[in-house]
């Protein structure tokens, strides 16, 4: 996912010269948190749904729709940028995991 990928530089684009600490506030994470986005790490849902509405990114867009049925924050996949995994390789197990939810859900079963 292109968004995925870009994010850390978007970050760093949008801030320009406001410093770290005063952009992290503006946006409700931790310093420590956005350094590590702007380095290339992914953040988990909560933090990424903050960086995405301070950047103005259109999260509907961004991400696949929910159905009306599926229950908000019954999974949630985060992986961390390691050397080992690729993006796609990430993006995949993300999707898959997502799937497997979403086929749980459509039969009814509400497992966690």
């Amino acid at each position: 996912m292109e968004i995925l990928e870009n994010l850390g530089r978007r970050v760093k684009e949008k801030r320009g010269a406001q410093g770290i600490r005063a952009a992290a506030k503006e946006i409700g994470l931790s310093h420590a948190t956005l350094s590590r986005v702007e380095r290339g790490f992914l953040p988990d849902l909560e933090n990424y749904k903050k960086i995405c509405k301070w950047l103005g990114l259109d999260l509907e867009v961004q991400s696949q729709p929910k159905k009306k049925s599926q229950a908000a924050g019954v999974a949630q996949v985060h992986f961390r940028k390691k050397p080992t995994s690729s993006p796609d390789t990430a993006q995949a197990l993300a999707e898959l995991i997502l799937a497997a939810q979403r086929a749980l859900l459509s039969e009814g079963r509400q497992d966690t």
